[in-house]
């Protein structure tokens, strides 16, 4: 999977109406990202940046209205906050001459933290401007947010589960109007 399709899934349906954060803990961003040392503050720059990667989708999706819309920053801000953690690793280029050849490397000052909000945002911009944004979907099925990109003509939905879930919605209220 994509990885910015990955981070915008760390925010799901919960099964019961509401939504699941797989980052609303340090424990749970610790897991997400494979850290053993979970800092709360960073926790809360990805969350933001996630919100803002989801908006941004929704956006490009068109998407109606949906169970994390009201958390959704407005267009504007999303980019914002995008362009501003993709900008957060300025790199230089330094050549290095080793046993008579020359070598690029790249150097930068940032953490790791910042490293990684980094590649997060440059993950969703890429996607965002590549071909491949034109197959995101905002998955239509009931209390569903997931995106995903639409593999074949006849998908319509993020997952099997989705589908048959919309099909009992559609069901139910044929037969209980």
């Amino acid at each position: 999977m994509n990885t910015a399709l990955e981070f915008a899934a760390t925010v799901h349906g919960d099964g019961r109406g509401g939504l699941s954060d797989e980052l609303a803990t340090p424990g749970g961003l610790a897991r997400w990202t494979g850290s053993t040392a979970p800092d709360e503050a960073l926790r809360r720059r990805l969350v933001e940046l996630r919100w803002a990667v989801r908006a941004l989708f929704a956006h490009a999706t068109r998407a109606q209205q949906r169970l994390d819309t009201p958390r959704l920053p407005d267009l504007d801000t999303a980019l914002r906050l995008v362009n501003e953690a993709a900008a957060r690793v300025p790199s230089a280029v330094q050549l290095d001459w080793h046993d008579g050849e020359p070598r690029v490397r790249r150097i930068d000052s940032a953490d790791e933290g910042d490293r990684l909000l980094a590649s997060l945002a440059t993950a969703a911009i890429e996607f965002l401007a590549s071909g491949e944004r034109s197959g995101l979907r905002a998955c239509p099925a009931p209390r569903c947010v997931r995106y995903f990109v639409k593999a074949h003509p006849q998908q319509q939905w993020c997952k099997p589960s989705c589908g048959n879930r919309a099909r009992v919605s559609r069901h139910y209220h044929r037969t209980h109007p």
